[in-house]
């Protein structure tokens, strides 16, 4: 059974960073992306990584993140990271790690409708 478990959320004040993590049980994803939802807003995509089993690899970000978020992956712990940095009270919601595998267009890389696997979720809080 597919797992994906997230860490490193929490709270933090306004221009703050945190990191989170995302480990999956298996590695056999060929993207792997952070979505958050805050509440009474739709789940949104906010940044995938596209690896595609190889050691290169492609990211696409949310406009509303670019320039302050990072995500990077580590394929011998199958774990995938989300830096974010210049943290804003906007950004505050639930952060879910979501991965799939499977050919997609570049443009359908933030659609949270196209993942399969999901994590629990880790709350992300910025305060003002």
């Amino acid at each position: 059974q597919v797992q994906l478990v997230e860490s490193g959320g929490g709270s933090v004040q306004a221009g703050g960073s945190l990191r989170l993590s995302c480990a999956a049980s298996e590695y056999t994803f060929s993207y792997m992306g952070w979505f958050r939802q805050a509440p009474g807003k739709e789940r949104e995509g906010v940044a995938v990584i596209y690896t595609g089993g190889s050691s290169a690899s492609s990211t696409v970000y949310a406009d509303s993140v670019k320039g302050r978020f990072t995500i990077s992956q580590d394929n011998a712990k199958n774990t995938v990271y989300l830096q974010m940095n210049s943290l804003k009270p906007e950004d505050t919601a639930m952060y879910y790690c979501a991965a799939d595998r499977g050919f997609r267009f570049s443009n359908t890389w933030l659609r949270p409708n196209t993942y399969q696997y999901w994590g629990q979720g880790t709350q992300v809080t910025v305060s003002s």
